[in-house]
C-alpha cells in the first residue's frame, strides 16, 4: 500500500483530458502528411486497394447468380469450367493486389511517421529555454516517441483500409438493392440503432485515450526522474517511497489502458451482434422470398454480400478506434507543434559578423513569471575585450544576465545590445556562434571525448581539438585514458569525474572560438589544483576576447576588469577587487564572510 505522503504527491499531480469534440479540420491536418507521396506511394497504394476491392465485389456474383442460377441449374458443364476458372483467376488477381497493397501502404505509413518524428524533434530543437522550463523531459519522450508511435497503426493500413472498406460497403449496398430492394431495406432497419449506439460510445472513447496518453507522460516523466537522481535517492534511503509512487503511477496507467481498451473492444462484438440479427432477418425474410419467386441463386449471392457486409462495418468501426487514438495523440502532437519560440526572430533580421564584443544593458528587466521580476531597470556597460565578473547571492540575477546575452530569453522590458545592434535585430545561430557558455552542470554527450570536444564546432580538424584541450589543462587526464581521445564516454558522461567533465566543457567552448565567452559558476566543480591549471590558461585564452565570469570564488573573480555586484536583481555596485573592498559594501561583506568559512573549516 502507498504511504499517506505518497498518496499525496500523486494526487497533486492529477492531469486532465481535453473535453473537445472530434475535430476534424485536426485530422485533414494529420492526413496532410500524406501529400509528399501523392505522386508516388499513395496511387500505387489506392489502385491496388480498388483492384482487389473490385474483385471482392464481383466474385459473389460468379458465385451465387452464374454459377447456382445457370451452369448448375441448366448443368451446363463447359460454363461451369469457365466459372471456376474464372473465379481462381480473380482470386489470383486478389491476392496480387493485396500482397502490393500491404507493401507499399506499409511503407506509406513507414515514411510519413519518419516525417512527423523527424519535424517534431527539429520544431522542439528551436523552441526557447521557457517551453522546457515549463516541461519534464520524461513528457517530452512521451509525444516524440509514445504519440507518434500510436499514429503507425492508421498510417500503415488504417487510411487505406478505412477507404477500401467504404467503397466496398458502398459497392455491396447498391448490388444488394439491385438484387433485391425489398431484403436490403429489411436487413438495412437495423442500422439506425448501430448508428446511434456507436455515436454514444464514441466520447467516452475518445476520452478514455486521451487519458492513457497523459497517464503515459506521467509515468515516463517519473521514470526520467528517478533514474537521473537515483544517486541521491539512495543516499536519502528513499527506495521505498520512489517504488510506492511508481506503483501508484503505473497502476493509473494500467488503469487507464484496461478502461480505454474494454470501450474500444465493446465495439467489435456490437458488430457481430448486428451481423446475427441481420443473418435471422436474411433468413426469415429470404424463405419467404424465395416462396414468392426469388431465385437460389439471388439469394446465395445475397447471403455472400451480408456476410460481407458486416465485415467492412467491424473494420470501420476498428478503424474509428484508431482515428481516436490518434486523435488523442495528435492533440498533443500539435500542441507542440504549434507552439511557438517565445524567443524568434525577425523576418529582416541581420547576421552578425565579426564583432568587438561590446555588451550593454539598456534598463533591463525580466521576469520569468509574474510574481517575482529577476532584473530591475539594469544599466551596465561591458567593454569589448573586458573580463568581468557577476557577484551576488543566489538569485541576485547573475544568471539571468548569462541568458540574456546569449538570447535564451528576451528582456520584458529595456534593450540588450552587442556592439550597439539590439539582440532582437540578429539572427540567433548568428548571435550564438559568436557566444559560448560553460555551465556547473555541464552535459557530455554520448561517445568518444574528441567528439564531445568537437561538439561546438564540427569542423574542427584532430589538432584543433587537442590543442583546446591542453589550453585548458584536459591533456593530461585524457592522455593517461586507455584509448585517449577516442574514449567512450557513457550518457552524461558518467565515467569522467566531475572536474574531468567540466574541463572537456571548458574545451568544447573554447574551440567553438567565442568572441564572448560566458562561465556560469564553471569552476565551481573544480579542485583547487585544477583550478590553477584553469586559471593559467585562461589568461592567455580570454585575452582580446569578452569574458563574463559568474563565480563565489574570490581567486576566480578578482583579477577581472570589473565585477558587477546584484542583489534581488538590482545592480547595487561596480568596479574592481580592490576598489570594492575599500566601499566595504555588499561585494566586501561576501568577501569577508567567505574568509569567515574558509577559516572554519
Amino acid at each position: 500500500m502507498m504511504s499517506q505522503k505518497t498518496k499525496q504527491r500523486f494526487h497533486y499531480s492529477q492531469d486532465q483530458a481535453i473535453e473537445k469534440q472530434f475535430n476534424w479540420h485536426q485530422m485533414l491536418r494529420l492526413f496532410g502528411y500524406m501529400k509528399p507521396y501523392k505522386r508516388s506511394l499513395l496511387p500505387k497504394a489506392i489502385i491496388t486497394m480498388l483492384i482487389s476491392t473490385a474483385v471482392r465485389l464481383i466474385a459473389p456474383i460468379f458465385i451465387g447468380v452464374l454459377l447456382f442460377d445457370h451452369a448448375i441449374k441448366e448443368k451446363n458443364e463447359n460454363l461451369l469450367i469457365q466459372l471456376v476458372i474464372g473465379i481462381a483467376g480473380l482470386y489470383i488477381i486478389s491476392w496480387i493486389a493485396n500482397t502490393y497493397r500491404i507493401k507499399w501502404t506499409n511503407q506509406l505509413g513507414q515514411y510519413i511517421i519518419y516525417d512527423i518524428r523527424q519535424g517534431l524533434f527539429k520544431h522542439i530543437q528551436r523552441l526557447s529555454h521557457r517551453f522546457f522550463d515549463q516541461r519534464s523531459a520524461g513528457s517530452i519522450l512521451v509525444r516524440i516517441i509514445n504519440d507518434v508511435n500510436s499514429l503507425q497503426e492508421l498510417f500503415t493500413s488504417g487510411v487505406i483500409n478505412l477507404l477500401m472498406d467504404f467503397i466496398l460497403l458502398v459497392g455491396i449496398i447498391g448490388i444488394m438493392f439491385v438484387l433485391s430492394p425489398q431484403l436490403t431495406l429489411a436487413i438495412m432497419i437495423i442500422l439506425p440503432l448501430m448508428f446511434f449506439i456507436s455515436t454514444k460510445l464514441r466520447r467516452n472513447i475518445r476520452r478514455s485515450w486521451q487519458m492513457v496518453r497523459i497517464k503515459q507522460a506521467k509515468l515516463n516523466s517519473h521514470l526520467n526522474e528517478s533514474i537521473q537522481g537515483i544517486r541521491v535517492t539512495q543516499s536519502y534511503t528513499q527506495e521505498k517511497e520512489n517504488m510506492d509512487f511508481f506503483e501508484g503511477v503505473n497502476g493509473e496507467t494500467f488503469e487507464s489502458w484496461r478502461d480505454a481498451t474494454k470501450k474500444s473492444a465493446f465495439f467489435r462484438p456490437f458488430v457481430e451482434m448486428s451481423n446475427a440479427i441481420g443473418t435471422a432477418i436474411l433468413i426469415w425474410y429470404g424463405v419467404y422470398l424465395i416462396q414468392n419467386g426469388m431465385d437460389y441463386g439471388v439469394f446465395v449471392t445475397f447471403a455472400f454480400y451480408l456476410g460481407m457486409f458486416w465485415e467492412p462495418i467491424s473494420r470501420m468501426g476498428q478503424v474509428y478506434n484508431q482515428l481516436l487514438v490518434a486523435m488523442a495523440s495528435s492533440e498533443r502532437i500539435f500542441e507542440f507543434l504549434d507552439e511557438k519560440p517565445n524567443v524568434s526572430e525577425r523576418k529582416d533580421a541581420i547576421s552578425f559578423g565579426e564583432i568587438d564584443g561590446k555588451i550593454e544593458f539598456q534598463d533591463v528587466e525580466f521576469s520569468y513569471d509574474e510574481k517575482r521580476k529577476a532584473l530591475n531597470g539594469v544599466n551596465l556597460t561591458i567593454e569589448a575585450g573586458e573580463t568581468v565578473a557577476l557577484v551576488g547571492h543566489t538569485g541576485s540575477g547573475k544568471t539571468t544576465i548569462a541568458n540574456l546575452i546569449s538570447r535564451f530569453y528576451d528582456p520584458t522590458a529595456g534593450k540588450v545590445k552587442i556592439d550597439g545592434t539590439d539582440l532582437r535585430d540578429v539572427k540567433l545561430d548568428s548571435l550564438r556562434q559568436k557566444v559560448s557558455v560553460v555551465l556547473q552542470d555541464t552535459f557530455i554527450f554520448s561517445g568518444t571525448i574528441m567528439e564531445n570536444i568537437r561538439f561546438g564546432r564540427p569542423d574542427a580538424s584532430d589538432e584543433e581539438v587537442i590543442h583546446a584541450a591542453e589550453a585548458v589543462g584536459a591533456g593530461g587526464f585524457i592522455e593517461r585514458l586507455e584509448n585517449r581521445y577516442e574514449t567512450e564516454v557513457e550518457e552524461r558522461g558518467n565515467v569522467l569525474s566531475v572536474g574531468e567533465r567540466q574541463l572537456l566543457s571548458f574545451a568544447r567552448a573554447l574551440l567553438a572560438d567565442p568572441r564572448i565567452l560566458i562561465l556560469d559558476e564553471a569552476t565551481a566543480s573544480i579542485d583547487t589544483e585544477t583550478e590553477v591549471k584553469i586559471q593559467t590558461a585562461l589568461k592567455t585564452l580570454l585575452k582580446g576576447r569578452t569574458a563574463i565570469i559568474i563565480a563565489h570564488r574570490l581567486s576566480t573573480i578578482r583579477e577581472s576588469d570589473n565585477i558587477f555586484v546584484l542583489d534581488h536583481g538590482n545592480l547595487i555596485e561596480q568596479g574592481n577587487h580592490d576598489s570594492l573592498m575599500d566601499q566595504k559594501g555588499e561585494y566586501y561583506d561576501l568577501i569577508v564572510s567567505q574568509f569567515k568559512m574558509l577559516d572554519a573549516m
